[in-house]
């Protein structure tokens, strides 16, 4: 069975996930932990429930996803683990505040761990989540799905009844929507998504209701 916490963090309201089984091992899925509280209110997490982190993942590079990483870098010395698309876009964090908050702030990026693609299989615990390609938002977009669980953790491609947005730099609504049909909307029905802002939904939810995907 997968514990799944959320952490709502940073000004824009991100879903930080730290996702963990009976073994205690655990990953922790788009961190943009911010302040110095967001980042102790996580680590307590993980030190209370006893968990060892094994992977740092990112659905993409957006700075309010992956802001959190120089932290755990530095505490757990792991490497985050994204798309190669999206490197470019990652060594720029700072650059990303600047533009889109017009605000100047230095950025601690972690070193890059493995890139990810298409049906690459991360291990931890006694639980998988394959890789899902879902370029649009970000060039490198992706999905983590738990096929055991019926769980997939969509980051800023899918949300409630929406999608995210496609008119940033390398952004493609007709990528993301292509990706989604092909890839997400043919998982089963009662998938639970877990997205990278608001709440929960299902696959079959937004079968019947999104309006970007009828």
């Amino acid at each position: 069975m997968l514990n799944i916490k959320c952490f709502v963090v940073n000004m824009l309201e991100e879903n930080c996930y730290v996702v963990s089984d009976d073994t205690k091992q655990a990953v922790i899925i788009d961190d943009g932990a911010w302040i110095r509280g967001e980042h102790y209110t996580i680590d307590e997490y993980i030190r209370r429930e006893g968990l060892t982190l094994t992977h740092i993942l990112n659905t993409h590079a957006h700075f309010d996803h992956s802001m959190g990483n120089g932290h755990l870098w530095a505490t757990y010395g792991l490497k985050p683990e994204m798309s190669n698309r999206d490197a470019e876009l990652y060594t720029n964090l700072s650059l990303q505040v600047q533009s889109m908050l017009g605000h100047k702030m230095k950025v601690d990026v972690a070193p890059l761990g493995d890139m990810l693609k298409e049906d690459d299989i991360i291990k931890f615990g006694n639980h998988t989540l394959k890789v899902l390609e879902t370029p649009g938002h970000t060039p490198g977009g992706v999905c983590f799905y738990c096929k055991e669980e019926g769980v997939l953790f969509s980051g800023d491609s899918l949300f409630e009844q929406s999608i995210g947005r496609t008119d940033f730099p390398g952004g493609s609504a007709l990528d993301l929507i292509s990706s989604l049909q092909n890839k997400v909307m043919t998982l089963p029905d009662n998938t639970v998504v877990y997205p990278g802002h608001g709440n929960s939904t299902t696959i079959e939810r937004e079968r019947r209701y999104n309006p970007y995907l009828n």
